[in-house]
């Protein structure tokens, strides 16, 4: 299905896909942005409540005696983990999704993931943080302008950070049996490029989407919350990989 998903959208011309000023595309582009833009804030919200609340951050964590992170309570490992299952759950279980059904899935998977970002308040500073956020923003932002105006077709780019995508997570798994010297650091600056050629590429891939699906407005609801979807994992995920090479520990 992917795959001839794929096909299709290639079989548009990036010509046709070069729209800056098609009113329909605009708008679609702006819920999708808005949504990532929510999506944040809400796991904002989150990770302060389980980094900075003693009762809820003593559910998620478990603290050494000066307060510095000493681990997942089974609480916050199921917390962790869920998004990944509620992902590859929604695979199967969302064949044809509904503008509905991406909702809930998009508003889910935000919330458990801020939940879980509430550890990286207690191994950074709040300073460190914040202007990592910034950084993380202004670098998606122009990121996704790129994908947004570039008339190069970004598919064959695609195709190879997915790759790269599936190496970085194998790495990851190996990283937690064996870490010698300098592997967190070469998985981290993959990291940060892998994510930030998949905002432009993922923004790319909406605009195409949304000509592809010849204004059908119940299939254009739901791709804009996958849409936003795709784009908030990659500004997370860039954002953790910034965060790993130039944060400053607490």
């Amino acid at each position: 299905m992917a795959n001839s998903n794929e096909t299709r959208l290639r079989s548009l011309p990036m010509e046709r896909a070069d729209m800056a000023v098609d009113a329909g595309l605009r708008s679609f582009m702006v819920g999708v942005y808005n949504k990532v833009a929510l999506g944040l804030v809400l796991s904002a919200v989150l990770a302060y409540l389980t980094s900075m609340v003693p009762p809820v951050r003593d559910l998620m964590f478990r603290l050494t005696p000066d307060g510095r992170f000493a681990g997942y309570t089974l609480i916050g490992m199921v917390v962790a983990f869920a998004p990944l299952v509620v992902l590859l759950g929604s695979m199967f279980a969302m064949r044809q999704p509904t503008a509905r059904g991406a909702s809930a899935l998009y508003w889910t998977v935000c919330a458990l993931i801020g939940a879980s970002l509430g550890v990286l308040g207690l191994v950074y500073t709040g300073a460190s943080l914040a202007s990592t956020f910034l950084i993380t923003a202004a670098a998606f932002g122009a990121l996704s302008l790129f994908g947004y105006t570039t008339k190069k077709d970004l598919t064959g780019i695609g195709s190879f950070l997915l790759v790269g995508l599936i190496g970085l997570v194998i790495a990851s798994l190996v990283q937690m049996f064996w870490n010698p010297p300098g592997f967190s650091f070469v998985i981290s600056a993959a990291g940060v490029l892998i994510f930030a050629g998949l905002i432009a590429y993922d923004t790319q891939r909406l605009k195409l989407t949304y000509y592809e699906l010849g204004g059908d407005q119940a299939a254009l609801g739901a791709a804009t919350s996958y849409g936003a979807l795709s784009l908030y994992l990659n500004f997370i995920n860039l954002f953790q990989f910034l965060l790993s090479l130039f944060g400053q520990r607490r």
